[in-house]
């Protein structure tokens, strides 16, 4: 049965016709979007949704997707789609973040030159007949300081066409590296030395808990007197309110918005604010621009309901249509490689090694490390998914590391994971079968092989005689059926590690009776 998609708002007749020509069932209701309730009524049924901005994918739409795999985001902003709802219903969001790169960064610097001159004001008042000449004293661009809020794929084009204009460009950006910074031709410095320095500021950074009002009253007043403030990303990245007062008071020398807090803004407190410059959201309308973020949604949303190829998702590493079905149950593997360790950590990360041996090794090892780390940091946060897993671990200093190597041992291809700690290092390896299901095949040297279910008991023990029973006891006594049962040890007498598959829940009580053992020395649910 063909996949099934929904346009929800409007899209070219050309991207339409993508979808047709590659054998995908796809209607095209172009108002759907606005229409809360139809939206909820009818999202069931699709395994694709193609969006622009109008449609609000929230949390109430992504519970009722039942067979939704993938969201796909004609554009670059998000903001309109619950991505962590999304992630956590395994519903891939994609975007197209280079469609509209250039006609985005070409509007922020015609507003720049638009507050620079005046040009609006100077229109109305020409057209108007009155040649005030006198009173439009503009200013010139050309040696001036332009500083850059957000230097990635928009930033850095708009950094280029003002190097161009014989403008000195500084940055700041967290994820700038200095070797990036010095290929662009820009400084990159902390957000207040930016402040200080810039005569015109412009914003290219997504709306986030950290970049809210990142342009606040106390950021304007460590600006220069005079400055200009030019914002076409996100409305809410910078406070409204306290522009209107620092234009009143002549702190600054004009503001170009081309994005508001409210939109669409039909009323706004810098409305009339002396050589105050605003476009109603049109940082990606062109022609060229919409057509081609159309067109390269739905390429993008066809490869991968057809191939299982991931590009430019939000929640996911990339993955080539070649390598989806070859890699699909290595990822899950490393994940679950990951959440192993993960739930058995009880102290700081200080390190992973990654080790892929044998076929697993010429992947693509970027996206089954990224899996690894997801499943790694899940019990311990939460809220990481394979695409912010990497930022999380290098933020909190966890080094990482990737080794590839011949394939050794008895298995042609496997994976191991190393994770150090502050008291200790345990590792877990696991492999792919013939049948795609993975396998742990060791844990902390422990050769064992088992297949890891939804509930799983872990215990670490000496080996001793009896410990079985008195577990199948424990466990049979409480009303738990045990699925499967894998035991591994060192040698005869010494440490022994037991992984048991149960039906359910373990009760508390159980898991203390058996951690009470005299040579019982971990015992820990796991669920996967």
């Amino acid at each position: 049965m063909a996949p099934k998609v929904l346009i929800s708002d409007k899209l070219s007749d050309a991207a339409v016709q993508i979808f047709k020509d590659r054998g995908i069932d796809v209607d095209f209701l172009p108002d759907v979007g606005k229409d809360k309730e139809k939206l909820l009524e009818i999202i069931g049924q699709y395994d694709g949704l193609a969006i622009r901005s109008a449609t609000k994918v929230t949390e109430k739409i992504i519970a009722a997707a039942d067979n939704l795999k993938v969201i796909g985001r004609a554009g670059i902003g998000v903001d309109n789609v619950d991505i962590p709802k999304a992630t956590a219903r395994g519903i891939i969001v994609m975007n197209t973040p280079f469609g509209n790169a250039i006609t985005t960064a070409e509007h922020a610097i015609a507003m720049m030159f638009a507050a620079a001159r005046q040009i609006p004001a100077a229109d109305a008042s020409t057209q108007a007949g009155k040649w005030e000449k006198s009173r439009f004293m503009g200013k010139e661009i050309t040696a001036k300081t332009l500083g850059l809020i957000g230097c990635g794929n928009i930033g850095s084009i708009v950094a280029d066409r003002a190097i161009g204009l014989k403008m000195k460009v500084v940055a700041y950006d967290p994820f700038l590296t200095p070797e990036r910074a010095a290929s662009l031709g820009v400084d990159k410095v902390d957000l207040d030395e930016l402040l200080k320095r810039a005569d015109f500021i412009t914003l290219h950074t997504p709306l986030t808990d950290k970049t809210r009002n990142i342009i606040d009253a106390a950021a304007i007043a460590k600006m220069k007197n005079g400055a200009y403030v030019i914002n076409c990303a996100r409305g809410g990245l910078v406070d409204e309110k306290a522009v209107r007062e620092a234009l009143d008071a002549g702190k600054l020398s004009g503001a170009a918005f081309d994005v508001f807090v409210e939109e669409p803004a039909k009323e706004n407190v810098l409305f009339g604010a002396p050589n105050f410059v605003s476009t109603p959201h049109l940082g990606a309308s062109t022609s060229e621009a919409q057509e081609n973020v159309a067109l390269q949604v739905a390429e993008q949303m066809c490869d991968y309901l057809l191939d299982g190829a991931v590009t430019n998702a939000l929640n996911m590493p990339s993955i080539s249509a070649e390598e989806a079905p070859k890699l699909a149950p290595f990822v899950r593997l490393a994940e679950q490689l990951g959440s192993f360790a993960g739930q058995l950590t009880e102290s700081g990360i200080e390190a992973i090694r990654l080790e892929y041996a044998g076929a697993v090794a010429e992947l693509n090892t970027k996206a089954l490390t990224s899996a690894a780390l997801s499943g790694l940091l899940t019990p311990l946060l939460q809220t990481v998914n394979m695409v912010s897993a990497p930022i999380v671990a290098r933020d909190r200093g966890i080094q990482v590391e990737e080794v590839r190597r011949e394939q050794k041992g008895a298995y042609e291809t496997y994976i191991r994971l190393t994770v150090v700690t502050e008291r200790q290092e345990r590792s877990v390896a696991g492999t792919v079968f013939a049948d795609g299901k993975p396998r742990i095949i060791q844990v902390k040297g422990i050769n064992m092989e088992a297949e890891l279910g939804p509930h799983m008991l872990y215990i670490t023990n000496e080996d001793k005689p009896g410990f079985i029973g008195h577990l199948g006891m424990e466990l049979g006594n409480s009303s738990v059926n045990i699925a499967t049962f894998n035991l591994g040890r060192t040698a005869p007498g010494q440490d022994a590690i037991c992984l048991v598959e149960v039906d359910g829940e373990v009760p508390q009580g159980v898991m203390d009776r058996l951690a009470a053992v005299s040579h019982v020395k971990q015992v820990k649910s796991l669920r996967f």
